[in-house]
């Protein structure tokens, strides 16, 4: 996550279409319209402190980086929402189909996903638990709870809560089953119950919840006991008695069904014998998860049609060692997040990583850690992945259950290593060194790797490029705008800018730089959006239908520049600033998505340079790669109709043509999880587009056109 190349911090917008006025992120919060997240762990703080940053970063850098440049809007907020326009506006748009450009780079569409609050846990991985290997100690003292809200003040306390007498619970470090300590429960005897349980799980009635207990005992503990409730008394509850617990650690099994919706779920687990129970670990999730991971989230993603994944980060990876995701899952030690607030359990690791790409049919993508990390710790996380079984690590990755190689064909070298937020940063001239010394010892590992070395626009990427241009295939550059504008049109063009700019300068580079003499390093935009710190909660920035327009624009300046960029990552893909929000029980597209999941299913792949008489309505048109369609975008920020007439050449309309559309009754429109979509995707009937075009006020409209090359 990069915050250098971020705007300045964002105002309150205005009224628009409708719109409440009022800063939106922070508004719709303190109205209670969006979900909280439960106090554990909590991220927000940290991330304030990087809204804070990014103004100093903006601030430090605005003599480099230059003025975003506005194109005229309907809007004015002087007076009235709209500016007195006719009430349609309209154009010729000359399409020539035997002038393309260099074909869209399917990477493009790529994605990214960091460990970072429902980015990956609770987002992603089906696991309803936190704390479940017992990173943090089962502790009484109230001192960890705020005294307000009776919640976890700070993500240094467990989510786990004792039942019988305080003293009953013990964190022992002496033969621990996974990390640190393990709880030892003393049971008193006599029937009086002690143990453990987590609350504030979401639940849905009628829903089956499966998961496992790893346990141990010294003495009769007997009977062991596992319950789920989802209200008060023993008829909102389910249980599993008599569990099995020796004196080796062992797995016993349970499942339950939801007899009611809540959102204060509660897994209890419950000794009445008399001895000592040890726990090591325990798990729940939705029986629907698909290996692991959650099937609401899965579907969407399938949906979204994301071409490569970006994984573990991010700012993550400075402190990742991909040692500790590998292996048995249970066993995988948990370790305090590197960068991010709260605990990193391990349990989605490389070989998950894999497995997700796989089940969306999209490309993996590996940032290796430079910033704490070394070649060698480089190299051997690239023989983990695509080694063969001779040696030492493909050995270690069959012994782990994957005797075929993962074939992993993209790696970044380490993640915004000119930032200040990173671990392990150092000047350009020294990391330059690292870089090549890293990547030589990878290329030993598996010379096919495909390199994607850090950027940061400036000095910083002129000395990566000067430096190491032997050893990278393309260099990453990342920029977020985390300003609202008050008018649709200057807000979604910021984005388009931000990539213009980056591409203008790597252009100037490609020109004044010797090293690049005679080579094509492409572009990698692999992370990209729209960014402020949420005032949601952990739940994350709420995309608005505004913010859509962006990142359509976004995506028609990536055509514009397609013989230079060969990949982008949206950032990220769920959680914080993801483009699907989920809730414990709930997932759904934010407005963002639906320009992705629309542009990668059905925009063609050969670009055609058009002349856009009509700013700030911005039209982009392409070929299908077998050339018998034409795909035309048409994005109108401004508050009437437009129309216009397709001049085709070198081409004629052979049938009707599909159209979608991506609509929000307003520019603040948003989804909610679980709720009914206000910011949707709609495809119309088909229909003839060879006379006058209309589309809506405030649209994103695509248009696909069977055509015959003349």
């Amino acid at each position: 996550m990069n915050l250098w190349e971020a705007s300045s911090p964002r105002p309150s917008p205005p009224q628009v279409c409708g719109g409440e006025g009022g800063n939106a992120r922070g508004g719709l919060a303190a109205q209670g319209a969006l979900p909280v997240r439960r106090g554990f762990p909590i991220s927000f703080f940290k991330l304030a402190l990087l809204g804070l940053a990014v103004a100093a970063a903006a601030n430090a850098r605005s003599q480099e980086l230059a003025a975003v440049r506005l194109r005229p809007s309907p809007f004015d907020t002087r007076t009235t929402n709209f500016l007195q326009l006719p009430a349609t506006i309209g154009s010729e748009i000359t399409i020539d189909a035997s002038q393309t450009g260099a074909p869209i780079n399917p990477h493009i569409y790529g994605q990214y996903i960091e460990h970072l609050d429902w980015g990956i846990s609770d987002g992603i991985w089906a696991e309803m638990l936190e704390d479940r290997k017992f990173y943090f100690p089962v502790s009484a003292s109230a001192a960890n709870l705020d005294q307000a809200t009776g919640q976890a003040a700070a993500p240094a306390v467990s989510p786990w809560k004792i039942i019988g007498s305080m003293g009953t619970v013990q964190m022992v470090e002496k033969d621990a089953f996974v990390g640190r300590h393990s709880p030892h429960i003393t049971a008193p005897g006599g029937g009086r119950p002690a143990g453990i349980y987590q609350e504030e799980l979401g639940l849905l009635k009628g829903r089956s919840y499966t998961g496992y207990i790893v346990l141990a005992a010294d003495g009769d503990v007997k009977p062991v006991t596992v319950s789920l409730s989802w209200g008060a008394g023993g008829a909102n509850q389910s249980a599993h008695t008599n569990l099995p617990a020796g004196p080796n650690y062992t797995k016993a099994l349970f499942h339950f069904t939801a007899g009611a919706d809540s959102e204060n779920g509660r897994l209890a687990i419950t000794t009445s014998g008399k001895g000592t129970l040890k726990i090591g670990c325990v798990s729940l999730m939705p029986g629907d998860n698909v290996e692991g991971f959650r099937k609401d989230t899965l579907g969407l993603l399938q949906q979204l049609g994301g071409t490569v994944y970006r994984w573990p980060g991010g700012n993550f990876v400075g402190g990742y060692d991909w040692r500790d995701g590998v292996g048995e899952r249970d066993k995988r030690p948990p370790r305090a997040n590197p960068a991010w607030a709260g605990i990193e359990p391990n349990d989605a690791g490389l070989a998950e990583f894999a497995r997700l790409c796989e089940l969306l049919q999209a490309e993996p993508m590996i940032t290796v850690n430079t910033g704490f990390g070394d070649a060698y710790s480089a190299a051997a996380e690239v023989e983990y992945a695509n080694g063969s079984t001779n040696t030492p690590m493909g050995k270690l990755r069959a012994q782990n259950g994957h005797p075929k190689p993962f074939a992993i064909p993209w790696w970044c070298v380490g993640n915004e290593m000119a930032g200040s937020l990173d671990l392990g940063i150092m000047p350009a001239s020294q990391y330059a060194l690292k870089h090549n010394w890293v990547v030589e010892k990878m290329r030993q590992a598996d010379p096919g790797v495909q390199i994607i070395a850090s950027g940061h626009l400036g000095d910083w990427s002129q000395a990566m490029l000067a430096n190491c241009a032997d050893e990278m295939n393309l260099i990453s550059e990342h920029f977020y705008v985390n300003q609202v504008l008050p008018d649709l049109a200057a807000h979604a063009q910021q984005i388009p800018d931000g990539i213009q700019r980056i591409a203008d300068a790597h252009r100037q580079y490609r020109r004044e730089i010797p090293a690049l003499q005679g080579k094509d390093i492409g572009l990698a935009l692999d992370e990209w959006n729209y960014y402020s710190p949420p005032l949601s909660g952990d739940w994350g920035v709420p995309y608005f239908f505004q913010d859509a327009f962006g990142i359509a624009a976004g995506l028609h300046e990536f055509f514009r520049n397609s013989d230079l960029i060969r990949m982008a990552n949206y950032a990220q893909t769920a959680g914080v600033i993801g483009c699907v929000k989920t809730t414990k029980t709930h997932a759904e597209f934010d407005a963002t998505a639906f320009p992705l999941l629309l542009y990668r299913a059905h925009f063609g792949d050969l670009p055609i340079p058009l002349e856009n008489p009509a700013a700030p309505v911005d039209i982009c048109a392409a070929l299908t790669s077998d050339k018998k369609a034409l795909t035309v975008s048409v994005i109108n920020p401004t508050a009437d109709t437009f129309s216009f007439k397709m001049n085709l050449k070198a081409a004629r309309m052979t049938g009707l043509g599909r159209t979608w559309m991506i609509t929000g009754a307003a520019p603040l429109a948003f989804n909610q999880p679980g709720e009914k979509r206000q910011v949707d995707l709609r495809e119309s009937p088909q229909a003839n587009l060879s006379g006058t075009v209309t589309v809506p006020a405030c649209s994103i409209t695509l248009f696909r056109i069977p055509v015959a090359l003349n």
